[in-house]
């Protein structure tokens, strides 16, 4: 039997997560801008949550939107992820959490490509891991 994550304790996370994936997913931290691994990966696969691994975001939806942050047009599924108002830093902000896990991913802002849906759901590389797709076996 496995344990929900949202059971975890803090130590727990902290032994599970690196330093900046601990600051970003449990802390709501925010990497610096151009410095996250995927922020330009266009590779194609699937970027899962660092904390708990549940499917977030694909490659398809990925794109450069020049923020410095990894920006997707949607999530994988509409229930990988849950939004919440974030009035922190004397801003309004739709904060972006995974729905498994509850750790912080990052904000979606309505400025997105509006072929797309007009979303720009803005990711901090930290909180995520990306499995390449084997595009030999197709």
């Amino acid at each position: 039997m496995s344990i929900d994550p949202r059971d975890l304790t803090d130590d727990q996370w902290r032994e599970k997560l690196s330093p900046e994936q601990y600051q970003v997913l449990r802390q709501a931290g925010t990497e610096r801008a151009f410095t996250g691994k995927y922020d330009k990966n266009y590779d194609p696969g699937e970027y899962r949550c660092a904390g708990c691994g549940q499917l977030l975001f694909e490659s398809d939806a990925k794109y450069n939107s020049g923020c410095g942050w990894p920006a997707f047009t949607a999530p994988a599924e509409g229930s990988a992820v849950e939004e919440h108002r974030d009035l922190s830093h004397g801003m309004i902000r739709t904060e972006v959490v995974c729905s498994n896990c509850a750790g912080h991913l990052g904000h979606v802002f309505p400025d997105g490509p509006r072929e797309a849906g007009g979303m720009r759901y803005c990711i901090n590389s930290a909180a995520l891991d990306f499995s390449p797709r084997d595009d030999a076996q197709e």
